[in-house]
């Protein structure tokens, strides 16, 4: 259902244009450097500002409207990128074939060669998130981390051997260190941010490679999900089962809900249902259709049964949202 989060990141993008990227430019002394807007959104519109943290560390705050995005840089093998899904979801499809997905709370370890001439897609339409670049040629580890062997290059041999990536999911602990990296006062913004990176490295040195717990599938995979989405998407109306689409699209059943619960973040039932209250709500206050109409619209024969799902949605009956609504 509509995501709470979404305003704010409405709010911050409200004054760019469609199709565009803005880049923000920040020095480690906390002074913005300028900005850039470049046309590598596809489709919606987005915005990153970077910081730099450490020599060789970067830091990197992005808001996302949009479906889909070009990466547009070079096969870096020495830039391990750590990626942090703060809310809506994010998904790559790499070079080598395999793509991941991130929910809220989910994090991600990869080389800039591994996701080098890939899309960054945004299966909800939203994400706001975060990355932290490191540049193993140039990061000179900080004093408080001398002695540990916390480096970058550590980090990347112990997660991203042999060019793969590493996705986990997030607990209280990670929670504790990137929520830290939002809504800090200007005068301390920087300091927070160096101390959250140190703990982060310090983390990750900590984790069991067991922990790499978030599935990864193959790109055609990923691709015949966004198909069946779409296709329901289209076809509100009717009642399709899984085993039904998975013959249409020749998958195996049990995959085909593992990969969309990946790519979506929930069942496929479930999915499907907040986009039948959403389109629900919109039939109830800009048409005239009568309540039984909207839920055959909708997907449903029974317009009690419709009546409760809506109350349960809405916390109101399909009347009541619609005599609230008209009157705005």
């Amino acid at each position: 259902m509509y995501n709470q989060h979404i305003s704010k990141i409405q709010h911050a993008l409200a004054d760019l244009p469609e199709g565009l990227l803005l880049e923000e430019h920040y020095s480690a002394a906390g002074r913005k450097c300028g900005d850039d807007h470049t046309d590598a959104i596809l489709q919606g519109k987005g915005k990153k500002a970077s910081w730099d943290i450490f020599p060789g560390v970067t830091l990197v705050f992005q808001d996302y409207l949009a479906q889909q995005v070009s990466c547009r840089h070079e096969a870096e093998s020495d830039l391990l990128e750590i990626n942090y899904c703060r809310y809506g979801r994010i998904g790559w499809n790499m070079k080598d074939g395999s793509s991941i997905y991130l929910g809220p709370g989910d994090f991600s370890l990869h080389t800039r060669q591994l996701c080098a001439g890939s899309v960054m897609t945004f299966p909800v339409g939203h994400f706001e998130g975060l990355a932290i670049y490191v540049d193993l040629s140039r990061f000179d580890p900080p004093d408080l981390l001398r002695g540990t062997d916390v480096t970058g290059r550590t980090l990347m041999e112990k997660f991203c051997s042999h060019g793969s990536s590493a996705t986990l999911m997030g607990n209280e602990k990670t929670e504790a260190i990137f929520s830290r990296f939002y809504e800090q006062p200007e005068s301390l913004r920087q300091a927070y941010f160096m101390l959250k990176i140190m703990e982060l490295f310090l983390y990750l040195s900590t984790v069991p490679l067991s922990k790499r717990n978030v599935d990864q599938y193959q790109t055609e995979q990923v691709e015949i999900a966004r198909r069946v989405h779409d296709y329901v998407l289209e076809n509100l109306e009717q009642r399709t089962t899984i085993q039904e689409l998975s013959q249409r699209y020749l998958i195996n059943p049990t995959t085909l809900k593992a990969v969309f619960k990946a790519v979506y973040g929930e069942s496929l039932a479930a999915h499907m249902n907040e986009h039948r209250m959403e389109k629900a709500a919109l039939l109830l206050t800009q048409t005239r259709d009568s309540i039984a109409e909207i839920a055959q619209a909708v997907g449903y024969e029974s317009q009690s049964r419709f009546s409760v799902v809506f109350r349960e949605t809405y916390e109101m009956s399909p009347l009541e949202y619609r005599k609230l609504h008209m009157q705005r």
